[in-house]
C-alpha cells in the first residue's frame, strides 16, 4: 500500500494540513485557526506588534493532523515535515520551552513569538546596520542583500532584551518557530541539540558557512552588549530540509495516535515550502501572494551578491541550488486595510469593488499609490517608509481608489522582477501559489499585464502544507530525493494568465510614475527619521 505524507503549513492566521499519497493523491485538507490570534490578544497594531502565543501552535498541531486522519490508515504514515512564518522567533529556557508555556509569562507578549510583520524592532535594526557598515570587519549582511530588516531574528531579540528585563533574565536560548514546533513534534527541544533549519538561519540570522555560522561574538557584542555570550548558546550547524530531523516523540505520537516510527522532516519558512510544492524550476520566479508576498528563485549559482532582496542561501529552498528570496511586507494587508477604511461608511464587498475597478480603463483616473503600507521588504528593506495615494480629486471613486491600490502592488511586485534582473539573474518565467492567485482573477491579470509576463497558477490550494508533505517523503525515504518527490507529487498548474498587448504600454509608463512617486516619498520620509 503507498505510504501516506503530512505536510503542515502554519500562516499568519491558521495552520494547515494536508494529508497525500506518495504518488500525490490528496486524500484530506485540514484547517484550524488560532484561537488567541482571532481574539486580537497580545497584539497591538498602532505600535507594529504582532505576537503568537504557542499553545496556538500547539493546539493547532493536534487538530490538523487528527482531522486529516479522520477516517484514514493512520499506520500507512511515513512523514511528517512542517513550514512556519518566518523570522518569527521566540525567547525559550534552559530545555527549550517557550517563556510564554511557563506560568510567570503565561499573559507576556514579550515571551511570546514574535511574528513576521512585528515591526517593533526598527531601532535595532537601524543599529545592526549603522554597526555593520562601520565596524571594519566582515560585513555579515552581504548574503543577505545588504540590509538587515526589523522582520529578521536579531532585530528581535535584541529589542526584546532591551524592553523586558524578566524575559532577558529567563532566556536561556532564542528559537525559530520552524524549528521549536519540529523539535517539539520528535522531541528535540534542547538548544544545543536542536536541529536548526538552513533556509531560517541564512536568510534571517546572518549565518553563512563561510565565517563559521552565525556572526562573530566580536560582532555581536559590538551591535549591543546584551548580545554578547548569546552566539555560544545558539547553533554552528544548520540543516537543509530534506535531512530528518528523527522520529515522532512518544508522547506526540500517543496524542496523534501515530507509531513512533514516523520520520520528522526538516522545516523551512512557508514560501520556500510553496515553492517546492509549486514544482520551481532555476530561474523561475514563484510567488506566495496572499497577506504578504514572498518571491522564490532558485539557481545553480550566484557569482555574485544580490543586493536589495531577503537573502541568497546554498539549498534554502532546493538542495544543491542557491535559493534568493524577495517580497512584499504588505500585498492582500493593504486591500483589507481599504476594506476596513471603507466598513466605517457600511458593509462593503471586496468582490463587489474589485468588479467595479476592474471595469475602469487602465491609466484613465489619474489616481495612483504606493503599496509601502506596512513598510518596503524589498528591494532594500525600509520599515519607516508608509504607503500613500496620490492624485485623488472631488471626483474619486472608491473603486477608482481600489484598482490604484491594487496596482501599486502590483508595481511593487513589478520592482522586485527589476532588482532581480538588474543584478544579473534572469527571471525567465513566473508562477504564482496563495490565496490572491486563486481568487482574484483581476489582481493576477494585473500583475501578468504589469510584469509583460505569462503568469501560470498552481492547481494546489495547499503549495506550502504539499511542499512540506514533498520533503517528508524524502527525509522518510519513501522518494530518493526532492526532484522525485516534486514530479510524483506535484499537481501541476490549472490556470495561466497572458499579458493584454493593450495595457502593457499603458502600465509601463505608470510603472515608471510609481517610481517617481516612491523615490519622493522615501525621500521625504527619510528627511524626517
Amino acid at each position: 500500500m503507498e505510504k501516506l505524507l503530512i505536510g503542515l503549513d502554519f500562516g499568519s492566521d491558521s495552520v494547515r494540513s494536508v494529508l497525500v499519497t506518495e504518488n500525490g493523491e490528496q486524500l484530506a485538507t485540514c484547517v484550524h485557526n488560532y484561537a488567541r490570534w482571532a481574539e486580537g490578544r497580545y497584539c497591538d497594531a498602532a505600535n507594529n506588534r504582532f505576537r503568537q502565543h504557542p499553545l496556538d501552535y500547539l493546539e493547532g498541531v493536534e487538530a490538523v493532523i487528527k482531522g486529516a486522519l479522520k477516517g484514514q490508515d493512520a499506520s500507512r504514515v511515513a512523514g511528517i515535515a512542517i513550514d512556519t512564518t518566518g523570522s518569527t522567533p521566540c525567547a525559550v529556557d534552559r530545555d527549550g520551552t517557550p517563556l510564554a508555556l511557563k506560568p510567570e509569562f503565561a499573559d507576556n507578549p514579550n515571551a511570546m513569538f514574535i511574528l513576521w510583520k512585528d515591526h517593533t524592532a526598527i531601532a535595532e535594526a537601524a543599529r545592526i546596520n549603522e554597526y555593520a557598515a562601520n565596524w571594519g570587519g566582515t560585513d555579515f549582511r552581504i548574503y543577505e542583500g545588504g540590509i538587515y530588516s526589523s522582520e529578521w531574528f536579531w532585530s528581535k531579540i535584541l529589542h526584546t532584551l532591551k524592553v523586558d528585563p524578566e524575559v532577558r533574565a529567563a532566556a536561556y536560548s532564542w528559537v525559530e518557530h520552524c524549528d521549536w514546533i519540529t523539535g517539539e513534534l520528535a522531541g528535540r527541544t534542547e538548544p544545543l541539540t536542536m536541529v536548526r533549519s538552513r533556509c531560517a538561519a541564512g536568510h534571517k540570522a546572518m549565518w553563512h558557512a563561510s565565517w563559521g555560522g552565525l556572526p562573530s561574538e566580536e560582532f555581536l557584542a559590538g551591535v549591543d552588549p546584551l548580545l554578547a555570550g548569546l552566539r555560544d548558546r545558539l547553533y554552528t550547524e544548520t540543516c537543509t530540509a530534506d535531512v530528518p530531523v528523527g522520529t515522532l516523540s512518544p508522547k506526540w505520537a500517543a496524542k496523534l495516535g501515530l507509531s513512533t516510527d514516523v520520520v520528522i522532516g526538516g522545516s523551512a519558512f512557508d514560501c520556500h515550502f510553496g515553492a517546492v510544492g509549486a514544482q520551481i524550476q532555476p530561474y523561475e520566479l514563484v510567488k506566495v501572494i496572499g497577506t504578504s508576498t514572498c518571491d522564490i528563485l532558485v539557481a545553480p549559482e550566484i557569482p555574485q551578491c544580490v543586493k536589495g532582496i531577503c537573502g541568497q542561501v546554498d539549498g534554502s529552498v532546493v538542495p544543491g541550488l542557491v535559493g534568493l528570496e524577495a517580497g512584499q511586507s504588505a500585498f492582500g494587508d493593504v486591500y483589507a486595510w481599504f476594506k476596513r477604511l471603507l466598513g466605517y461608511a457600511g458593509d462593503i464587498s471586496l468582490p463587489k469593488l474589485e468588479a467595479e475597478a476592474a471595469a475602469i480603463p487602465p491609466g484613465s483616473t489619474g489616481v495612483m499609490a504606493v503599496d509601502w503600507f506596512n513598510g518596503r521588504r524589498t528591494p532594500d528593506a525600509n520599515q519607516h517608509l508608509t504607503g500613500a495615494i496620490f492624485g485623488l480629486n472631488l471626483g474619486s471613486t472608491a473603486p477608482m481608489v481600489y484598482r490604484a491600490l491594487a496596482e501599486s502592488t502590483a508595481y511593487g511586485a513589478r520592482a522586485i522582477v527589476e532588482r532581480y534582473r538588474s543584478e544579473g539573474v534572469p527571471v525567465n518565467a513566473v508562477a504564482a501559489i496563495g490565496g490572491i492567485s486563486r481568487k482574484s482573477s483581476f489582481v493576477m491579470q494585473l500583475c501578468a499585464d504589469v510584469f509583460n509576463l505569462p503568469i501560470k497558477v498552481a492547481a494546489a490550494d495547499q503549495a506550502c502544507a504539499l511542499g512540506a508533505a514533498m520533503f517528508a517523503a524524502v527525509a522518510a525515504k519513501v522518494h530518493p530525493e526532492l526532484a522525485v518527490a516534486m514530479e510524483k507529487m506535484g499537481s501541476g498548474f490549472d490556470k495561466v494568465y497572458e499579458p493584454d498587448p493593450a495595457a502593457v504600454p499603458v502600465y509601463e509608463k505608470q510603472y515608471q510614475r510609481y517610481l517617481a512617486f516612491g523615490k519622493l516619498l522615501e525621500q521625504e520620509t527619510m528627511r524626517h527619521v
